[in-house]
């Protein structure tokens, strides 16, 4: 099982033990190991469990700190596709970034990361 310090080491943007502390990381992880499939995910477990937590520690953060500007953290949003301020206004392709029945996983890049990896390990074996 991967360890708080190891997720560290494999992402650093976490390294920030304040902003992330061990106790949030181990309870993601725990829960990553408990809710995935050891023999479907076999040599994918400890990233699968990694990217699990990695897209439930970024969604925890952007909460907080919606939380700290007076927002409502748990707040449900999607990508955002455009934004307008003054007469500049910027647009995004979402879709192209986006995972089709990815829902929730497609909050974070992790989450994407995740969730292409778990169709690849539900999928079985392939023959050509």
């Amino acid at each position: 099982m991967i360890a708080a310090g190891d997720l560290r080491a494999n992402f650093p943007e976490f390294a920030d033990s304040a902003s992330y502390p061990d106790g949030q990381m181990q309870f993601w992880l725990t829960l990553a190991y408990t809710v995935l499939n050891s023999d479907a995910w076999a040599d994918y477990l400890d990233l699968g469990a990694q990217l699990y937590t990695a897209h439930h520690l970024a969604i925890g953060i952007k909460d907080k700190k919606s939380a700290a500007a007076g927002g409502v953290p748990g707040a449900v949003t999607g990508p955002q596709a455009s934004k307008t301020v003054d007469k500049v206004s910027v647009s995004y392709n979402t879709g192209a970034v986006t995972l089709e029945g990815g829902g929730f996983w497609n909050a974070t890049m992790y989450g994407i990361q995740f969730y292409q990896l778990a169709r690849v390990v539900g999928a079985g074996g392939v023959q050509l």
